[in-house]
C-alpha cells in the first residue's frame, strides 16, 4: 500500500490523473488494500484535474470500502466537481461532509 500511496501522490503533485487511476486500478487488481491515504491521493490527482467523475468514482470506493471518507476526501471531490463546472453536484457533496 505504501508504495501504491506513493505513487499515486507524486502522480498527484505532477498533474498526472490519469496515471494515478491507473496505479490505483492496478492496486485493486492485484488485491493490495487501500487505505484513507491511498482514496484521498487518487480522489486528489483527479480534482485537481478537474476529472469530477474520477474524483468521484474514486469517492464512491471509499464508500464501498471498510475505510471512511473524510473532509480530504470530500473537499478533493468538491474540488473536481468546480474545476469541471459541476458545481451543483459539489454542493450536493459538502452536505454529506463531516462535522
Amino acid at each position: 500500500t505504501i508504495t501504491f500511496n506513493a505513487a499515486i501522490s507524486a502522480c498527484e503533485k505532477a498533474g498526472a490523473w490519469e496515471k494515478a487511476r491507473q496505479h490505483f486500478s492496478v492496486l485493486n487488481q492485484k488485491g493490495v488494500e487501500p487505505n484513507i491515504v491511498t482514496f484521498n491521493a487518487a480522489t486528489s490527482a483527479c480534482g485537481k484535474g478537474g476529472e469530477w467523475e474520477g474524483a468521484l468514482y474514486v469517492l464512491s470506493s471509499v464508500t464501498a470500502s471498510n475505510v471512511e471518507h473524510d473532509a480530504i476526501s470530500l473537499n478533493a471531490a468538491i474540488s473536481g466537481c468546480e474545476k469541471g463546472s459541476n458545481w451543483d453536484l459539489g454542493l450536493q457533496l459538502f452536505t454529506i461532509m463531516p462535522r
